[in-house]
């Protein structure tokens, strides 16, 4: 990505494929619904199975016809600068290179701890069907509205950010913005009203967003073109491992105290540990556009 927008662009590039991918997540599932045609009528529920498989059948070749769409994207897609750097191949020593690298950057290790604690603490939404029924009192249907808060407060966040030219202060905005991600977990975690729950629910989408957003431009702009693919491989296991396991550590400590003190725990740990890393990387703590533009310039000097 950063070989394909201008610099100073990146950041609205990452915030629009932010934007994009939420839109799906919201779309994919509702479209589903509708092609399949489960939507709970009388209808739809008489369905027989050869009926409702062919249903299915449909939206997988959709499904499958949407990529043509992609790969006709991607051949479109053109790069006129020059290819630096060579690849490093498949095998132990670029791996290690690539652990290496991204350890001793400490602005890049410093990010992905921060996606790793908060996906690891604030998993509210591992404990949303407990939240619905036991906490709140609502039906399938208010389940499945709260479900949408997430996206709502991230495609609201993503909009926002999108029609920005640039965040200035990238690192405290970050910092902040993952402080209030657990901040809003806890507050979901102790509400007893749907509205509020909702809202709650909802800024946590728009602060894990921004943090994404901010994460992503860092990440993109302070790693070496031949070393890109690598740092974002480090990367997916914080990004991946960080959920799933914190699936497990909340459901462990809702079994044992409840699901309102899992969630609320952890968006209190979340926060905690935010300020430590904050404390601990000063250089995140102050990072700026000008410093991106100080270590490209230094980059392009040697």
């Amino acid at each position: 990505m950063p070989n394909l927008v201008p610099r100073e662009y990146l950041t609205n590039a990452v915030s629009l494929n932010t934007f994009m991918f939420q839109i799906g997540t919201i779309l994919g599932p509702a479209l589903t619904g509708i092609l399949i045609g489960v939507s709970g009528s009388p209808e739809s529920a008489s369905l027989t199975n050869a009926e409702l498989n062919a249903h299915i059948g449909i939206v997988y070749l959709i499904n499958a016809v949407t990529f043509v769409a992609a790969i006709l994207a991607l051949m479109g897609i053109s790069y006129r600068g020059k290819v630096t750097g060579s690849s490093g191949g498949i095998g132990v020593k670029p791996l290690i290179e690539g652990l290496r690298f991204t350890y001793n950057s400490r602005m890049i290790w410093s990010t992905m701890l921060l996606d790793f604690i908060a996906t690891f603490f604030a998993s509210a939404r591992t404990m949303l069907p407990i939240v619905a029924t036991e906490v709140l009192g609502v039906s399938a249907a208010g389940y499945g509205l709260l479900a949408t808060a997430q996206s709502v407060g991230s495609v609201i966040a993503g909009s926002v950010l999108t029609l920005r030219k640039d965040i200035y202060h990238q690192g405290a905005v970050l910092l902040v913005s993952v402080a209030i991600y657990g901040i809003a977990t806890a507050l979901f975690g102790l509400s007893t009203s749907f509205v509020l729950a909702y809202f709650f629910f909802a800024l946590t989408g728009a602060g894990d967003t921004v943090s994404t957003v901010i994460r992503g431009t860092i990440r993109q702009l302070m790693t070496p073109d031949h070393l890109r693919g690598r740092m974002t491989s480090v990367n997916m296991m914080f990004f991946m491992g960080g959920p799933q396991l914190g699936e497990l550590e909340a459901g462990v400590v809702a079994a044992a105290f409840g699901a309102p003190f899992a969630i609320v725990s952890g968006g209190i740990a979340t926060v905690l540990l935010t300020i430590w890393i904050a404390w601990k990387y000063p250089r995140l703590r102050n990072y700026t556009s000008d410093t991106a533009a100080e270590y490209l310039k230094n980059q392009a000097t040697g």
